[in-house]
This record gives C-alpha cells, structure tokens and sequence, in this order.
C-alpha cells in the first residue's frame, strides 16, 4: 500500500460539520465473506454473478429469452453461497426460533458483530449507550415464503418479520439504546441510512452509529417484473458505461459500517479508515416529466448540496463510486451530472475516475450504497481504484470528449497530493431518491517509538464454545505465522488488542511468548503461562474470570490492530417445505 504524507493538513472538526469516521467495516458478498476478501475481488477483477442455483427458484422452467408474462429473460445473478447458515447458539437463540427469522436478520447479526470487531470495540462496552442503527432494505422475500405456506401457517413468530424488525433486532441484541430505523428509499436505501446516521451523530442524537444494508432474493417475483420492464440483463452482468449495457443483476448482499465522530474516534484510540466530509439527499421531483426516470438536473443538485455540506470544491474529487447499475437509462444520466458538476474548474490533465462496484458482484440494491461504500474506503485505504468490469465500447449516448471522466479498466494509483484523497459515492432509488456521500482518505497515524523487544507479551483468546475456540486458536496461528496477516504487526499491539478490543467469552486460553513464532508454538502446544511473573499473575486471572490489571503487562503506548474475526459455528436454520 502506498503511504501518502498529508501533513500539515487536517481535517476541521467543527461540530454540526464534523467529519464521521468510518472505523469498522463488514460485509457478505458474492464471491467475498469479508471486506478482504473484497478487495481481492475487486483487485483482480472478478465477475462474481453466476446461474441462479436451484434452490432459489427452477430457472430454466421460468426462462425465456424475451419478456414474457411470468418468466425471467436471465438465467444469472449474484447470489451468496447459503443464507440459512446462521450461529443460533451464539446469539442465544433456539433452533424454532432461528429458522423463523428473516434470514436478512440473522445475516445482519453475524455482519455487525463483525463490524464491531474490524472496529475493534466491544459490544459489550456500547451495550446500553446511545448508538444509533440505520438498517437499508428493499425485500422481505422470507416473509413471502412464509405467506405462501398458506395463512393457517401465520404463528406468532412471523411478527419478527416485519421490516422494523431488521433494526430493531440489532437494537435488541446489541443492547443500542440510540434510534432504530428501518428504511425503504429502493437502490438507495442504505446509502440513505449512512447519511441519516452521520446526521445524527453530528447533531448529538447518537454517539456511534451503525449503518447497514441487506438484500437476499429468494423468490423470482423481482426477477419476472424487472424482466417484463426489460431492466432485468439478459446476461446477467452489470455493464457501466458500456455501449452494450441492457439492464442490471439483482443480487444478495450484506454490508455493515461503524460510525463515530472524527474527534472521538481519535480520542478513543479507533482506526480510522475513511472520513465522511458531507453528503445530501434530494429527490428530482418533476424535473424528468416521469416518476420514475432519472433526472439530470435532479443529479447535479444533489451533488452540489453534498460538495457544498462537505465544504469541498467538486473540482478536487479524484474518484467517484457510480450509482452505476448499467441501464440505457440511467448511465447517460450519471455522467452528464457527475461531468457538469466535477468537471467545473478542473484541470484537463486530472480527469476523475468513476467506476462500480455493481460490475463486480450485481446490484444488491436495499445493500448496494454501503457495498459502494466500503468498496470507496477500500480504494482509499490501497491508494488505488480498481477495474470497472464489462467496459468495452463506451455508451455513444455519453459525451465522453466533453467529459473529464475516466472508467478504469485496471488497477490505476491514484494522484498522489497534497492533501487526502477526495472521492464521492452515488446512489439512485426507483422513485427518484438520490444520495450522494463525499469521503476523504484517512489522515496517516502519527509516528510511535518502536515497541520494546525481547519482552514477554500474553496474547488471550476466547469464545463462547470449545469448538469455536479451537477454531479461532487455528486462525491465530495463521495470523500470526509467515505470510499471516499479523507476521509484520507488533506483538506488543496484537496482544493489546486481543486483551482490550475483543469481548471475552467463557472458553477461555492464554500463551505467551517473546516473538511471533513462540506464540504460535505455544498456541499449538497450549503451553501454560508460568504464574511467578506479572503476565502469569494476569493469565491466571484471565482464565479464572476475575478482572486483569492489564496496566501492569500493556505497554501504554500500545494500539488497535485489526485481528481474526469470530469463527461461526453455523448450521442450516429454514422454513420446512420452502426452496433455499
């Protein structure tokens, strides 16, 4: 990763303008579990849409390859590999009650605690604090296959369906006292809650905040109506800015941010992963002379009311995350905004980069403006933008030579500046509601004396079963080996993150060592700490479940670092006598 000095700028922090700092992100994705194995994905340049499996719906009895009432003209989507898997014993729920849950809850739960985690914060230490959730969606197809079993079939627990619930449920779990809002703005909707959550963080409502977004088809209804209003691709594959783009793939997803105020995040010690500077949302009212078409005069206001809030000149965005579902008639209308809005000023020799990330994995729509998001923060962090997919001939509807646009199609540094990295992300709903959010690169993390070497450190591991702690001994060891993402980390910042960023469960371990490689023999050979020493007297407490003088073993200076994340001990939680 390229380093960047911005010194001596900063970034104001001003109360009602405050930047909020991403600080965790999380996401499930098709052909990527996590945020990393998304940038690999988006590295590499990966279509990760396939055939509809299945066990969603039987499409080669519903296919056609015209539209034609009650059938699909696509075979393909992006879907994620099983959405009934789900850790009901972790979360304290019974087997009856995890197979009667929206699965786009119980994919909510493992994702933000996931979240939290990349976060490096306790639930257990926000539980009963004022954290807001903001929680985007479109679909409730599990409720359907609820209904259709027949209405005899209706009990009581169907209740925890509705679509409050997917907030309220994380509210509940997590014990969040802040609001709780559920929302519907279509494509836009979690782009939509990221937005209302930086609102309320800055006006004081919330102190954290957690924004998401969830999509999951489980029934072809969609799939037959985009296919009749021909915005169904027939191939499957989202093609931005491409002369061939026919329509979109409506796909399965899940995508979780933390959320906190700059000042607080850097008080607190947080890794700041990106910054929201500004943002807007509008809708284009009667500008189109249709309900549902965009509108470009609709699409420079919104980006101007977000460069504006943000308090940054369009003119220095390097890179924007397009709406970018690759339809006839929406791609036209994206560029010509996003070229009069960002091209104002600009000079000829620094076009902007615009791509999407819908070219990777289809449109997640309920979850498409975070995927967008994370995505954004991961070009930041890599100092890269990465290929747009399926941009072969550029859509002769677009004016490209008057356009200070580029659509990458290979992984291209971005400008190296004086300032961060400026890039903006997009998102349309069906009716017209719009949403732009302006992200900065993170500031680099002051320089820190080198840890001391030759010391002792306790590294601590916990989880809420034997298996599940075995398994998380496994990924330490990976972690922590040649090639592990830890190897190069200090052992003085793993340890401190493992004892003071990670909630602790009942199964609990302790080992200690000097170097990386005696850590992980002694992980492998559950060495036992030798208790006449400070770091035995605090593993000896640890494993007892009294409380840890950690100052005595922790180096002050010590930071988060990010660690491997929970190992779910899944199982298959579905309704009886329906498909999925």
């Amino acid at each position: 990763m390229q380093t960047v000095s911005h010194q001596p700028f900063t970034y104001p922090a001003d109360g009602r303008h405050e930047p909020i700092a991403v600080v965790g992100m999380a996401c499930r994705l098709p052909g990527a579990d996590s945020v990393s194995a998304l940038w690999e994905l988006l590295r590499a340049g990966r279509d990760a849409t396939s055939r509809t499996p299945s066990d969603r719906y039987d499409v080669d009895e519903l296919y056609a390859p015209e539209p034609t009432p009650g059938k699909v003209i696509s075979r393909r989507s992006g879907y994620l590999d099983d959405p009934s898997q789900f850790d009901a014993a972790f979360f304290g729920m019974s087997a009856r009650e995890a197979k009667n849950l929206d699965p786009q809850q119980r994919l909510l739960l493992m994702t933000t605690w996931e979240a939290f985690e990349d976060a490096g914060i306790p639930p257990a230490d926000v539980a009963g604090s004022r954290t807001g959730v903001y929680v985007g969606s479109m679909h409730l197809d599990y409720w359907d296959l609820q209904a259709r079993r027949g209405l005899e079939n209706l009990g009581p627990s169907a209740i925890y369906n509705y679509r409050c619930v997917l907030s309220g449920q994380l509210s509940y779990v997590f014990d969040l006292r802040g609001p709780s809002i559920a929302l519907d703005t279509a494509c836009s909707s979690s782009l939509v809650a990221v937005h209302l959550a930086c609102q309320s963080l800055r006006a004081g409502e919330s102190q954290l905040a957690v924004a998401a977004g969830v999509n999951l088809k489980l029934t072809p209804d969609e799939d037959v109506l985009l296919s009749q209003v021909r915005m169904l691709a027939p191939d499957g594959r989202c093609k931005f800015g491409d002369a061939s783009a026919n329509g979109f793939a409506p796909s399965d997803g899940v995508g979780v941010v933390i959320l906190k105020p700059l000042s607080r995040a850097l008080a607190d010690g947080d890794r700041v992963r990106a910054v929201i500077l500004g943002s807007a949302i509008s809708n284009d009212g009667a500008s189109s002379g249709s309900l549902l078409a965009p509108s470009v005069e609709g699409h420079t206001q919104m980006l101007r009311w977000a460069y504006e809030d943000a308090g940054v000149d369009p003119a220095d965005v390097d890179f924007v995350e397009a709406h970018g579902t690759g339809t006839p008639l929406i791609d036209p209308v994206e560029f010509a905004g996003l070229g009069e809005v960002l091209g104002a000023g600009r000079e000829p020799e620094r076009p902007c980069f615009v791509g999407s990330v819908k070219t990777n994995v289809g449109h997640t729509e309920g979850a498409a403006g975070v995927t967008a998001l994370i995505k954004t923060v991961l070009c930041l962090e890599h100092h890269e933008v990465v290929p747009s997919l399926h941009f072969n001939t550029p859509n002769p509807n677009v004016a490209w030579d008057d356009l200070p646009l580029v659509v990458p199609t290979a992984p291209t540094k971005l400008p190296v500046l004086d300032r961060p990295v400026i890039a903006g992300v997009s998102g349309q709903g069906i009716s017209s509601v719009n949403t732009h959010l302006v992200v900065g690169q993170a500031l680099p993390a002051p320089q820190r004396a080198e840890p001391d070497t030759g010391r002792t450190h306790l590294l601590v591991l916990s989880a809420r079963s034997p298996e599940a702690l075995e398994d998380l001994v496994g990924s330490y060891v990976n972690y922590l080996g040649p090639g592990g993402d830890g190897h190069e980390l200090s052992l003085r910042d793993i340890c401190f993150s493992a004892a003071r960023r990670r909630q602790q469960f009942e199964h609990r371990l302790a080992v200690a060592g000097r170097t990386h490689a005696e850590l992980v023999s002694a992980l492998r050979d559950r060495n036992v700490v030798a208790r006449e020493s400070a770091v035995g007297d605090a593993a000896a407490a640890f494993l007892d479940g009294r409380d840890v003088d950690w100052t005595a073993i922790l180096d002050p200076g010590a930071r988060y670092v990010p660690l491997p994340s929970y190992p779910w001990r899944t199982e298959r939680y579905w309704l009886e006598g329906v498909s999925a």
